[in-house]
Order: structure tokens, then sequence, then C-alpha cells
């Protein structure tokens, strides 16, 4: 595990540059870096899947001046837009859901009701989009992915670990908002950067099972926590810092040996 820590800590500190995203390296971050406003950035972070060009090319296209509008004009503006899963219907309504929130909630104090019980990022993810789907009142399969459905429990009310999604988005953004570098954002000043987890996605999935971080061969929430566990050993006060590192090996197809 020291040659996978040295190989990890040379490329975070490698890749921790604002010249590490670009339009020639293409990364959501780019366009929610420019945002100030939690929702406009949490949208960057919900439309994030697919190819990095293509999600670039979609945020760009969006005004997100918007969620300061009402439905109307919401309505006007987003006619014919949609992005691979989504239909114009879906967008507009997560545009008119956030502007109507962002008149009653900080994102931040919302996700803080859940995560203060016990320093829990998944209770406070949940209360979240708990809330984004009570606000939106509609349904439909787009729009349910874009959101994510709330975390599936046990009987003892507590949240699964096996049986539910890695839910990368969502853990992406937490990394955006509470991580402050380079890279990340730090906009909210109330969360430790501790208690965070990676936000896996098909790539880090597979890095992190060649370098010995992840045994298991299950892309789920569990893998997830493990491999946070793992790099906890490397940094327990900011494990994630290796995520966008982890990340960009596997993107690039860079050769481990």
């Amino acid at each position: 595990m020291n040659k996978t820590k040295e190989l990890l800590d040379k490329e975070v500190c490698n890749r921790n540059s604002e010249y590490e995203l670009s339009y020639d390296r293409p990364d959501p971050l780019l366009v929610a870096n420019r945002q100030d406003d939690e929702y406009a950035i949490l949208l960057c972070a919900l439309f994030a899947y697919g190819n990095a060009r293509l999600i670039v090319k979609f945020l760009d296209s969006l005004d997100f001046s918007l969620l300061n509008k009402d439905e109307k004009e919401i309505d006007k503006a987003l006619v014919g837009f949609y992005y691979r899963f989504q239909n114009s219907e879906d967008v507009k309504t997560i545009f008119k859901t956030f502007a109507k929130m962002k008149k009653n909630y900080s994102l931040q104090e919302l996700f803080l009701q859940g995560y203060e019980k016990h320093n829990d990022v998944l209770e406070g993810l949940d209360c979240v989009i708990k809330t984004i789907h009570k606000e939106a009142s509609y349904s439909s399969q787009g729009f349910t992915f874009l959101v994510s459905s709330p975390l599936k429990r046990d009987k003892q009310e507590n949240i699964k670990h096996i049986g539910n999604a890695p839910y990368k988005r969502w853990n992406m953004f937490l990394r955006w908002m509470v991580r402050y570098d380079n890279l990340d954002l730090g906009l909210w000043k109330k969360i430790d950067k501790k208690d965070l987890i990676l936000p896996l996605d098909t790539h880090t999935f597979k890095v992190s099972q060649k370098l010995g971080l992840l045994k298991r061969k299950t892309y789920d929430l569990k893998s997830a926590i493990e491999i946070t566990e793992k790099l906890k050993t490397f940094d327990k006060n900011d494990p994630i810092k290796y995520d966008f590192a982890l990340y960009r090996i596997g993107q690039e197809k860079i050769v481990l040996k």
C-alpha cells in the first residue's frame, strides 16, 4: 500500500491545478466553478453523467439565472431542452423546483438536518433528495434518474450499504462543496471533509480494484464506502482528496504496474 499511496499522493499534487479543468480536458467542475449558487452547482452535478465533453456542452447551454425567474419564464426559455434520459419537461421541472426551493431552503441547512444527527453524509443527502421530490410533486423515469430515489433502508430504518447505488453524482457534489483546493469549491463550511464518501464511478471503481483499494466486485454504495475507508489510511482527515486523481487515472487510461 505504500507504493499506492506514493502514486496517489503524486497524482493529487500534480492535478491540484486550475489547468486540470479545460475544454481539452473536460469535467463538469469546469462549469460548476463559475457558479456561486449552490442550486446551480447541484444542477451541474446531477447532469454529470455520460461523456464528459457532452456533459460540459449541455451545461454550457443552460441559463442558470433562470433559477431566479418565475415558472412561465422557465417554461418559455427551456422549450426543446433535453439531455439523454431527461426530456424537456424533466429539465423544466428541475429548474422550476429549484427556483421554488431557493426561496425557502438553503441547501446546506437542509443537508445539515440529516447530517448533524450522526455526522452521516448519507442521511444529509437523503434529506435533500426527499425534499426535492416533495417540492417537485412530479414523477417520470428521467426525473427520478436525475434526482435519484431516496436511499433504501433496512427494517431498523438504517440506510443500507448493500442494495443502494453509489450515489456518485451526489457524493461528487459534496466533494465540490465541502473540500477546498485549486479544484474543489469549498462553499459549505459546516461539514467535515473526513465524513465524505468517494464518488464512485466506473473509472474509479476499476482503478481502485487494480490498486488493491477494493476487493469487492459489485458496483454499489458498500464498495464506495470500502474504498473510502482504505483511503482514510492514507489521509484520515481528507480521504476524498484522492478522488479526482483516481478518476483521471482511469479516464486517461494510465497504465498501472
